[in-house]
C-alpha cells in the first residue's frame, strides 16, 4: 500500500511540471483508516508547498494519520514556512518519504525534526521513479549548472533533412506534441545561428487545452548573425529571449539586437566558438535550471563534445532519405575510434504511433 499511495503523490506532482522550476516536483497524500482524506503538490513557484495543500484539502481530521511525500519536508523557512513544523503541529503520526533532499545541506533535517517530535519516519519508497522525475532539480541544486537534454528527430537511416534541406516533417504530431511537453518541463530552450536562418523558429510551448509557459530561448550566435525580423526576436512580457555572443560580434549589432527587446550575453569563445561549458556556469547563476537543445547537428557535437549534455531523447521515424549529403543529427568532426563513442545509459524506448522514441544518459567519463 505505500507504493501506492506514493504512486498517487508523484502523480500529482508532475501536474507542475514547469511551474515550480528551479524547485522540485513534489505531492502529498494523507491516509487515515485506509482511506485518503487529503492530497495536493506545489503548484508553482513560491506557493504552498505539497504538504500544506493536502492539509488544506483534507476533508476529516488528520491528527493521527499517514503523510506520504515524494520528497523530505523542508525544515527551514524559505518562500513559506518549514513543512516539518507543519506535520508536527497537525500531529501526523507517521511520516513516509519517497526521497531524501538532495540538497547537502539540507538532506535529513527534516528528517531529524519529525523523528525528535515522536513522529514515525519511512524511507525511499518508489525513490528510482521519484529521482528521475526529480532529475532537473538534483542537479542544479548539487551543481547549479542546468540538466541538458539534447532532442533530435531523425529517418530510420540516420538524417535530419533531405539532401535539398527540406526537414518538415520527420516526426508525426504525435511526437511533435510530446516535445512540447518537454518544453514545458524545462526552463531555457537552445538552438544554434544556423537553426535560426534555416527554420525562422518560434520556439513557443504549444500544448492544447492545458496552461502552458514558453521557456527562456536562447540562441548561440557567436557573431551575432541573427536577422532582426527573426520570429525569435519578436519578444513579449512571456517569452524572453537571450542571444549569446562573443567578442566577434559587433557592438552595433549587439546594441540593435537589445533594443528589439532581447537580452544579449557577450560571452568567452573558445576555438571562434562560444564556450559552451562556461556558459552553463553563466546560465545556472541566471537561475536557469534546464535546457531542451534543439540544436542542428553543429551545434548538438560541440554540446555533447563539451560534456555539457546529460540526456539525449531522439525520435526516430520510419522514413529513409538516402543521398550522402543529408545531414545527421550529430556533425563536427566525429570520433576517431568505437572505443571513444558516446555511450547511454538506462536507455528506455516509447512508441508514439509509427515513430520509436529512444532516450537515455550520458554516460559521465
Amino acid at each position: 500500500m505505500d507504493n501506492c499511495y506514493m504512486k498517487r503523490a508523484l502523480e500529482l506532482s508532475k501536474k507542475a511540471a514547469g511551474f515550480v522550476n528551479p524547485n522540485p516536483l513534489v505531492g502529498a497524500v494523507i491516509v487515515k483508516d485506509n482511506r485518503i482524506i487529503g492530497e495536493g503538490y506545489h503548484e508553482y513557484f513560491g506557493g504552498p508547498h505539497a504538504e500544506v495543500n493536502a492539509f488544506a484539502n483534507a476533508t476529516e481530521d488528520v491528527e493521527g494519520a499517514t503523510i506520504y511525500v515524494t520528497l523530505e519536508p523542508c525544515f527551514h523557512f524559505g518562500k513559506t514556512p518549514p513543512c516539518a513544523d507543519a506535520i508536527v503541529k497537525n500531529k501526523i503520526s507517521k511520516v513516509v518519504i519517497g526521497m531524501i533532499d538532495p540538497n547537502p545541506l539540507v538532506a535529513g533535517r527534516g528528517i531529524e525534526i519529525l523523528r525528535k517530535n515522536g513522529i514515525e519516519v519511512t524511507t525511499g519508497i518508489m525513490n528510482k521513479e521519484i529521482m528521475k522525475t526529480n532529475e532537473i532539480f538534483i542537479k542544479y541544486i548539487t551543481e547549479k549548472k542546468p540538466f541538458c537534454i539534447m532532442k533530435t528527430a531523425m529517418t530510420l537511416d540516420g538524417k535530419i533533412a533531405t539532401c535539398s534541406g527540406d526537414s518538415k516533417w520527420i516526426s508525426n504530431e504525435k511526437s511533435r506534441a510530446y516535445v512540447h511537453e518537454l518544453r514545458q518541463m524545462v526552463t531555457g530552450i537552445m538552438v544554434g545561428i544556423g537553426t535560426v536562418l534555416s527554420d525562422n523558429p518560434e520556439l513557443t510551448t504549444r500544448r492544447e487545452g492545458v496552461p502552458s509557459l514558453n521557456p527562456i530561448r536562447i540562441v548561440i550566435d557567436s557573431k551575432a548573425r541573427i536577422p532582426l525580423d527573426s520570429k525569435i526576436l519578436k519578444c513579449d512580457d512571456n517569452t524572453k529571449t537571450i542571444i549569446v555572443t562573443t567578442e566577434f560580434a559587433q557592438k552595433s549589432k549587439i546594441n540593435v539586437i537589445k533594443e528589439k527587446g532581447a537580452e544579449v550575453i557577450v560571452t568567452r569563445s573558445k576555438n571562434n566558438w562560444v564556450d559552451l561549458k562556461y556558459l552553463m556556469t553563466v546560465l545556472g547563476e541566471m537561475g536557469i535550471d534546464s535546457i531542451l537543445l534543439e540544436g542542428g547537428s553543429t551545434l548538438n557535437y560541440s554540446a555533447i563534445n563539451e560534456g555539457i549534455v546529460d540526456k539525449v531523447i531522439t525520435f526516430i521515424s520510419p522514413k529513409i532519405f538516402g543521398g550522402t549529403s543529408g545531414k545527421t543529427p550529430v556533425g563536427g568532426c566525429g570520433i576517431e575510434h568505437v572505443k571513444d563513442s558516446i555511450r547511454l545509459l538506462d536507455t528506455e524506448v516509447s512508441r508514439f504511433d509509427e515513430d520509436i522514441m529512444i532516450e537515455g544518459y550520458v554516460e559521465k567519463v
